[in-house]
């Protein structure tokens, strides 16, 4: 299929966010235009690019697909995953020293119990840094990359087959932002599991990051970088290509109007649904890998089969697991929540919700 000078130059396929703006164009020759200057705009229709105005910048206009569209993201990701991360410290802490030490925090109730007894309310943030910071980075590769892969792979796949396997560009371009996320994630991910499971070990980041370098090196700081890109990135997966497809039937089945009839308030609603039950798949999904990479970072010297070993298979798959449900249902439904609205905010759409027009004109029937 031939691609357009302009097609190949653009950043991400306009059929994956279709706006009225462009239903009913028709496309006009450029010499035409120009040999028939009078020629009358009732005529010829008037091509004009799709931009979306920024509320806090009445002057300025944020341009579909274009570097600073691709920058909002990026920021919505920090926001919406470093937030969010520091917000549910508290349950993070237990849930690490529930699958450290199962002997000791039998439970959630007594897992805070036993922490509030021995740190006080203090203790509760413990690791809160290393969270802010590593998630931060995390988010910001997660969310801007994930726009760029999903344009990526639906360019080379073509306007037909990105439509008809859209499920699958949602899977693929989740799947490679993660693995450069968790790039970034990884050394604050270490070190905040070695503060939160190991009393006196250090206070936070800025004396925690020293200590683990001189103990383990900074090898060591990718040590879980395996398994973490096990948890992660089926966690990603599943955290996007489900938000997507969940969005989507709610928008068809249980909204009576079209997603660009929706006010802002009720879009963003939509979006903490869909992110919170795509949140509660990610938990089940990522949960192995998840007491993996706590118990690696935990245990200096410790292999894959140390943990298995100990652990056992189902111990590995339900360990910590209600409480993970709970926390990252919450994290994931906040996180798109916080996602959209910064995306709303600068005037973005919101994600998710539209079908594709070639997916629709499949459905469509034919006009003669």
């Amino acid at each position: 299929m031939a691609v357009s000078e302009n097609s190949r130059k653009s950043l991400l396929p306009n059929f994956l966010y279709s706006t009225k703006a462009f239903s009913g164009l028709e496309q006009v020759s450029v010499n035409n235009m120009t040999s028939n200057p009078n020629l009358s705009e009732n005529v010829a229709p008037k091509l004009t690019n799709f931009v979306i105005p920024s509320p806090t910048e009445p002057s300025k206009k944020i341009e579909m697909y274009s570097p600073q569209f691709y920058a909002a993201c990026t920021v919505g990701g920090i926001l919406s995953c470093g937030l969010t991360h520091m917000a549910v410290t508290p349950l993070d802490l237990v849930k690490c020293n529930m699958q450290i030490d199962p002997v000791k925090y039998k439970s959630i109730g007594s897992g805070f119990g036993i922490l509030l007894k021995e740190q006080g309310a203090r203790g509760f943030f413990r690791g809160w840094v290393p969270t802010l910071f590593g998630y931060s980075a995390q988010g910001a590769c997660k969310f801007g990359f994930y726009e760029f892969f999903k344009k990526y792979y639906s360019d080379l796949a073509g306007p037909e087959f990105a439509a008809k396997y859209k499920t699958l560009i949602y899977l693929a371009g989740s799947a490679s932002a993660e693995v450069i996320a968790d790039i970034a994630l990884c050394p604050m991910e270490a070190v905040k599991v070695r503060v939160q499971t190991q009393p006196g070990f250090a206070r936070g980041l800025s004396d925690g990051l020293p200590k683990f370098i001189k103990s383990d090196g900074v090898g060591g700081l990718y040590k879980g970088l395996g398994p973490l890109w096990g948890r992660q990135i089926p966690y990603t997966m599943m955290k996007f290509a489900s938000f997507e497809m969940v969005v989507e039937q709610i928008y068809k089945h249980a909204i009576p109007i079209p997603k660009s009839e929706c006010s802002k308030p009720m879009q963003l609603g939509v979006s903490f649904a869909g992110g919170y039950i795509a949140g509660v798949f990610c938990a089940i999904v990522s949960h192995p890998a998840d007491n993996l990479v706590s118990f690696l970072n935990n245990a200096k010297g410790a292999t894959v089969g140390d943990a298995v070993k100990k652990m056992g298979l189902l111990g590995l798959c339900t360990r910590g697991l209600p409480l993970r449900i709970v926390m990252i249902g919450t994290l994931t439904g906040a996180q798109w929540g916080i996602y959209d609205a910064f995306k709303v905010f600068v005037g973005l759409p919101t994600t998710g919700g539209v079908t594709p027009p070639a997916a629709a004109a499949e459905i469509a029937p034919a006009k003669v």
